[in-house]
């Protein structure tokens, strides 16, 4: 496997806290791993740990539990896996650890870490286990017998339900990002997880932040653990100029075209918020004329190889990649990072704008920001400790100028070919004589065989782009900002920016819950909470806000998708606008006053949920 795209490369290789990069640190032949584990670390050529990794793989191999506050992009994937590897018993057939993941792309990723650093140790079986992807696959896996369960919660509850995942034997239990499986709405399906597992489980729990539902959970489940708290070093290279430009949604492709055009790059990477939006975008910019392709973490890892081989040699110019399927991408001819989604979280920010200035050259990162987006550059700015400095839009004047130069160049290069125009010379000498047409014409004719039916220049009473002023403004009042997954959309029905509204057959008397809705829908359909407009629950039925342009394929899955039990139906609305509300609006599903008991106490619990395809 290559190790210039390995989606959990980082996560080794992370930032780290300045005072973690000392001469002084320990290796990872000093924290007590197994010899198989430290040959596939060498062979990946890695050789010094993380902050989170140093103080929590020792610990974890002690067998204590683990509650880490661990920013994304610490190296906490490799800080649990590494010493469940060490640990496993191979004789053991049935599930030895567990890992809840909250989505389906974070499954992937974590199993795709785990295969990397067990490839030295023959006989490790890993299975992810999620939502959309059919149960015969994991139904076959579980009866071969598997080491190592990678899911989420939703599925291995139903997993549970049928009876076809036995964790009588578990024997660790990671809880990866809790804080955002709570936010999700997994708070149930954790629990009853945990209270399906043996009392003597090893637990690791990870979060980015520590809310009382979090220091709860570990209060009940973990036993004794020890707290480790790690930050990343969020401020960014000083060889990275950061830009940013205020344009609508509906015109950032013509923006990003016009970049393309007039900004001198070498190769750059344009990132994108969802798996479907890489293929849209890349296509749209091939039907333009730019060498362009798309990675996203559905993309097969020969077919990425020779993709990142791709861009390596020249052949192909603009990477459109997702944040998982850019993870460990080191290419040195990257000058640029376009964020055309932009991240609303800094972690995410400083890794992607990370890839370029690589090996101590200079890099630029621009960053397409809507009018109600502004909110969040001064939050960049303070975990970078840079300014973002405003740019301007390529105007039409600048296109036509680039292209006329470009023109030109061509022209120069093709005159230095001097036998090949002689050759051509004669051809023109012979047409001029025959049909009685001045040189020039003939030139022009043979400029418009050469441009085909694509105009040369733009033309402005066609092709202008009108864009915000790049003024830096608040939210709209009473807008919510984008970790909601509601940054402040109008309230008529569609108001979001590339929003449409679509009804779904679960409301408030199925008991549901927005975050039920969020977390189901992003799983099943590979969606990112962000793609989330306003939600508003009525009795029978709910109206959800999601993107106007739903690839066929993430339609289909949302179709077979099912909230507590029941199928969800998913159409588009074409009823009256939304009567107001947000995410938080709804029937809120009450309390369940069972009490579940402490780590492993589940006698006498029915289940509860049904099949979730």
């Amino acid at each position: 496997m290559s190790d210039e795209i390995s989606p959990a490369a980082d996560d080794v290789q992370a930032t780290q806290p300045e005072e973690a990069v000392e001469e002084t640190a320990p290796g990872f032949a000093d924290l007590g791993l197994s010899e198989p584990v430290l040959d596939a670390l060498r062979a990946v050529g890695y050789e010094s740990p993380s902050a989170i990794q140093a103080e929590t793989i020792p610990t974890l191999l002690a067998g204590r539990d683990v509650m880490g506050l661990a920013q994304t992009g610490t190296g906490k994937t490799a800080a649990f896996a590494l010493p469940i590897l060490s640990r496993l018993d191979l004789k053991q057939s049935s599930p030895q650890a567990l890992v809840l993941a909250p989505t389906r792309e974070l499954a992937l990723q974590v199993c795709e870490a785990f295969e990397k650093y067990a490839a030295k140790t023959p006989g490790v079986r890993v299975l992810p286990v999620y939502g959309g992807q059919g149960y015969g696959v994991q139904l076959s896996a579980l009866r071969r017998g598997v080491h190592i369960v990678v899911g989420t919660p939703g599925r291995i509850i139903d997993h549970l339900d049928k009876g076809t995942l036995d964790l009588s034997e578990l024997r660790f239990l990671v809880l990866d990002e809790a804080d955002e499986m709570l936010t999700m709405g997994f708070s149930e399906d954790v629990e009853t997880i945990l209270a399906e597992t043996p009392m003597t489980k090893q637990v690791a729990l990870f979060s980015a932040t520590m809310p009382n539902t979090i220091r709860r959970l570990s209060q009940q489940y973990l036993n004794d653990p020890v707290e480790i708290h790690v930050k990343g070093r969020t401020a960014t290279a000083s060889n990275i100029t950061q830009r940013y430009l205020v344009v609508r949604y509906q015109q950032k492709i013509d923006a990003l075209t016009r970049i393309l055009e007039v900004e001198n790059f070498e190769a750059m990477i344009v990132f994108v918020r969802t798996k479907q939006e890489t293929e849209t975008v890349a296509e749209k910019l091939r039907a333009r004329g730019f060498a362009a392709a798309a990675i996203n973490g559905d993309v097969p890892q020969n077919v990425r190889e020779r993709t990142v081989g791709q861009l390596k040699d020249g052949t192909l110019d603009v990477l459109v990649a997702t944040d998982v399927a850019a993870r460990g991408l080191d290419v040195e001819r990257i000058s640029h990072v376009l964020n055309y989604d932009i991240p609303t979280d800094t972690e995410s920010y400083v890794h992607r704008i990370g890839r370029t200035g690589r090996a101590g050259r200079s890099g630029d990162a621009i960053s397409f920001v809507t009018p109600r987006e502004r909110y969040l550059l001064k939050h960049l700015e303070k975990a970078t400790r840079q300014p973002l400095a405003a740019m301007e839009l390529p105007s039409i004047e600048d296109v036509n100028s680039t292209r006329l130069t470009r023109f030109d160049d061509a022209i120069t290069e093709a005159l230095e070919q001097s036998e090949r125009i002689t050759a051509f010379r004669d051809i023109v000498d012979h047409y001029v004589r025959h049909h009685d047409v001045p040189e020039a014409d003939v030139a022009a004719a043979l400029a418009v065989v050469a441009q085909g039916d694509t105009p040369l220049l733009l033309d402005p009473s066609r092709d202008a782009i009108e864009t915000p002023p790049p003024g830096r403004e608040r939210p709209e009042r009473g807008g919510r900002d984008e970790r909601s997954g509601n940054a402040g959309h109008d309230r008529r029905r569609g108001g979001g920016e590339g929003l449409a509204q679509y009804r779904i057959e679960v409301g408030k008397r199925h008991r549901v819950e927005p975050r039920q809705i969020v977390g189901a829908l992003a799983n099943e359909g590979g969606l990112n909470r962000r793609d989330f407009g306003k939600i508003q629950i009525r009795p029978d039925f709910s109206l959800v806000e999601l993107p106007a342009d739903l690839p066929a394929s993430v339609y289909q899955a949302l179709e077979n998708t099912r909230i507590s039990g029941k199928l969800i139906e998913i159409k588009p609305d074409k009823g009256p606008r939304f009567s107001g509300g947000g995410p938080r609006s709804g029937g809120g599903r009450p309390r369940r006053d069972d009490d579940r008991g402490g780590r492993g106490d589940f006698k006498d619990r029915k289940p509860r949920h049904k099949n979730r395809d």
